[in-house]
């Protein structure tokens, strides 16, 4: 558009058009989006200078200086066809056209409706022949109360938001009130209909309905508006009464501080610490550090980040018992007495634990030993901890380090990190209040590394009694001493613990319970503690030492009892169904047990005899186990050996080392070298999909093959474990305690075991000996011997 032609336009426009003025038969159309333009309204419009620019210019050299703005919806105004205008549109009076940044802004005055008739140019700029429907005169009652309602709702609205004023001024300067179409549709602009419900009212020409809906819109609007200022109101008021209340706080604050009476928290907090370290003996350095950072915290602002670092680490460093120890009880009796009520069997356990308790007391103090209690799961490793804390009079805290990958969960964080803690032991001492409780960390086993460090290597410091005494917290980053603790660690097993780790701890294991233990450990622990927790008494629900014992053997054959408990646990909550169904008293026998368990999961284990079928002994992470080891000959046309059985690499050396022992010594046991030449042999260990490994078989396999290469099945029930060399020596094992459990289990009581495994059986308790027929062989050729003589 030319400067001129603005000119013309901005001169021309300088007053308001009366709406009765001029009504142009042919107009240039603008489509608008989000709300129609309403009859009445004075609002500023934005149009596109590239786009717009030719209707504009067209418009301004037209003596009516007008144009129509017809709604279209969500669709681009920019890309618009003639399809997507509507009927209905309001004509308006363009004033005060400016360009800027591209763009043209103009103030429309809607002046009234009109619909396209024709269409003139269907393309920008667009171009359409109009009309200009208006209402029929209605002088009726009706139409005159509606539009009373609609003003009195629009002087309700005034006071509850400012901004309809100024609209109202430019109406009142058009308009009549007393008119009754151009205030419905002004009444309809005032409001935040959307725009398809301002479009219905734009199309709707007759006066009445075209009311309703408008009266409608605005009685809504008002009812939004109230709420709006009832909820500004609201938080006005709690906003108010937060002030006052704050001012009042600080008021009395400092009222009380003039008088004495009470002192800021900064005070009270740096007092508080003052207190608390007051009361314990930290060394000298310590004793240093907190000076300075109570200085520190003196000089900061209570809302700086770094006083709220300085609080928290004044709260731990005051929260240790520097020096504060708890008196030992080391009274063995007492001791023995404690561990005797809280667990059964175990007595080589139990003289262990006592011996080193005697150790202290001759010392006058139990400090500079780190226990590591070993065994199956479910064997008491745990509650043997909290047995010796029991026993000493100590405080007992416990963690466990299973899958622990960060080793500042040990160290501590360093205090320049967001979130810094110290490690788990300096929490133990705070949580326990003694600088010497007993500190049990489970599963030291299942430890593991990542990115973020080696736990296990920072157990290294605090595992060693020469120099935990100056452990080092990388949050207080002051010296702890530890030595003072008593630490008792828990594994499943040795193996994976670290070497170093493994050197600084004193090594006790717990094997499984034999049929006995368990059956006493039911009746006099794990049964009266079920029904304690379950609700039921005694009385009511009764179990004998047969179907204890069944349940030992038949449901919980694992070497702990918690398995055993579940089972003791699944039969009282059957029983409680029974009771409430109205039965008085249950008595639970060998006879009605798989009514409440079902059928035995394990069945009585047979001992297989044949030629080529020997019984070995084993261990697993769960206890002891017997394996048999089959030999069979699979032909007699070629030589070759075989293994099955799901062997690990150790055991498959074992039965290779076995075979090349028998092949090279098959005169001494009265074999030919031709009986081996044509034999295929065939090497099992049954139960294929259990993987198996360990190097304790040897002799084992080596007897399965002179069995069937002698054609001799064993003479008697005989079981046996060690490792075979290729000359012929046997080799200790482990595990001697809980193999000998599995032999008794089975019911075998003949046992061959290495000589150098003699120590091992000496030391096992004589029940588990009693009735037992043990043979020591050094040398294969002892074990022959045992077996079918010389």
């Amino acid at each position: 558009m030319s400067q001129d032609n603005t000119n013309t336009v901005e001169q021309s426009s300088g007053s308001l058009a009366l709406p009765d003025q001029l009504k142009p038969q042919r107009i240039y159309l603008i489509p608008v989006q989000h709300r129609p333009f309403m009859p009445g309204l004075v609002q500023p419009v934005m149009l596109d200078k590239e786009r717009w620019q030719a209707t504009l210019e067209r418009v301004s050299q037209t003596p009516h200086q007008s144009l129509g703005l017809v709604y279209v919806g969500d669709k681009d105004p920019n890309t618009v066809t003639q399809e997507d205008f509507p009927e209905y549109g309001c004509l308006v009076k363009v004033h005060a056209l400016n360009e800027e940044n591209g763009q043209f802004q103009m103030v429309a005055q809607g002046t009234t409706r009109f619909r396209i008739e024709h269409w003139l140019n269907r393309k920008r700029p667009f171009m359409t022949e109009v009309s200009y429907p208006e209402p029929r005169a209605e002088a009726d009652e009706t139409i005159r109360a509606f539009g009373m309602a609609i003003i009195n709702t629009i002087r309700e609205l005034l006071p509850l938001n400012p901004l309809y004023n100024e609209g109202l001024r430019h109406y009142l300067q058009n308009f009549s009130p007393s008119e009754p179409s151009p205030l419905t549709d002004f009444a309809a602009a005032l409001t935040s209909a959307n725009g398809s419900e301002l479009q219905a009212i734009l199309e709707t020409v007759p006066l009445k309905p075209r009311m309703e809906k408008v009266l409608t819109l605005v009685k809504k609007e008002l009812e939004v508006a109230r709420l709006q200022s009832q909820i500004s109101e609201e938080v006005n008021e709690k906003v108010s009464q937060h002030q006052r209340e704050f001012f009042l706080r600080e008021q009395l604050k400092i009222i009380q501080r003039e008088l004495g009476l009470s002192k800021d928290d900064k005070t009270a907090e740096a007092e508080e610490f003052r207190e608390r370290m007051s009361a314990l003996a930290p060394p000298e350095s310590v004793q240093k550090r907190f000076e300075d950072e109570l200085q520190k915290l003196s000089v900061l602002e209570t809302g700086s980040p770094e006083y709220g670092v300085t609080r928290n680490y004044l709260d731990w460093l005051t929260s240790v018992p520097w020096g504060q120890y708890s008196d030992d009880n080391l009274d063995l009796q007492h001791a023995r007495r404690i561990l005797e009520a809280h667990h059964s069997g175990l007595d080589d356990v139990k003289d262990r634990i006592v011996e080193f308790l005697a150790v202290g007391a001759l010392r006058g103090e139990v400090k500079g030993s780190i226990i590591l209690l070993v065994g199956p799961p479910g064997v008491g490793k745990t509650s043997i901890g909290k047995s010796v804390a029991d026993a000493l009079g100590r405080q007992f805290y416990r963690f466990s380090l299973g899958g622990m990958r960060d080793e500042a969960e040990i160290k501590g964080h360093r205090r320049t990190y967001i979130g810094a803690m110290p490690g788990k032991l300096v929490q133990a001492l705070k949580e326990a209040g003694t600088a010497n409780p007993v500190i049990m960390l489970d599963e030291v086993d299942k430890l593991g590394q990542s990115f973020q460090g080696d736990p296990a290597s920072a157990l290294l410091e605090v595992l060693d009694p020469e120099q935990n005494q100056d452990f080092l917290d990388h949050y207080l980053d002051e010296r702890l001493d530890l030595s003072h603790a008593l630490f008792i660690c828990t594994a499943n097993t040795l193996d994976s613990i670290p070497g170093p780790l493994l050197d600084r701890m004193e090594v006790i294991r717990l094997s499984g319970y034999i049929t006995e233990e368990k059956v006493q450990i039911a009746r006099q622990h794990l049964w009266p503690r079920a029904l304690e927790r379950a609700g039921v008494k005694s009385g009511q629900l009764r179990i004998s030492d047969s179907a204890l014992r069944q349940i030992v053997e038949g449901y919980a054959r694992e070497a702990g009892v918690r398995n055993l408990e579940k089972q003791l646990n699944k039969i009282i909550r059957k029983a409680a169904v029974k009771l409430l169904a109205g039965e008085k008293k249950l008595s639970i026998s060998g006879k009605n047990l798989a009514d409440f368990l079902g059928q035995p999961y394990f069945q009585t284990e047979k001992t297989q005899r044949g030629v080529g079928v020997v019984t070995g002994l084993a261990w697993t992470s769960m206890g002891g186990a017997t394996l048999s080891v089959e030999a069979s000959l699979v032909h007699s046309k070629q030589r070759g050996f075989k293994l099955t059985g799901q062997l690990g690499d150790v055991m498959k050396e074992s039965a290779e080392i076995a075979y090349s022992y028998v092949a090279s010594h098959l005169k001494d046991y009265g074999l030919s070298e031709e009986q081996l030449d044509e034999a295929f042999i065939h090497l099992h260990v049954p139960e294929g999909a259990t993987p198996k490994d360990g190097p304790s078989a040897g002799i084992t396999m080596a007897t399965a093959l002179l069995s069937l290469l002698l054609k001799k099945r064993l003479p008697r029930k005989v079981a046996m474990t060690g490792e075979l060399t290729l000359t012929g020596q046997v080799l200790a094992v482990g595990g001697i305690r809980e193999k000998v459990i599995a032999a008794r289990r089975v019911g075998i009581r003949e046992v061959i075991l290495p000589d150098a495994c003699q120590r091992d059986f000496d030391e096992l308790p004589q029940y588990l000996k009693a009735g037992l027929t043990v043979h020591f062989a050094s040398r294969y050729d002892d074990v022959f011997a045992i077996l079918w003589g010389k």
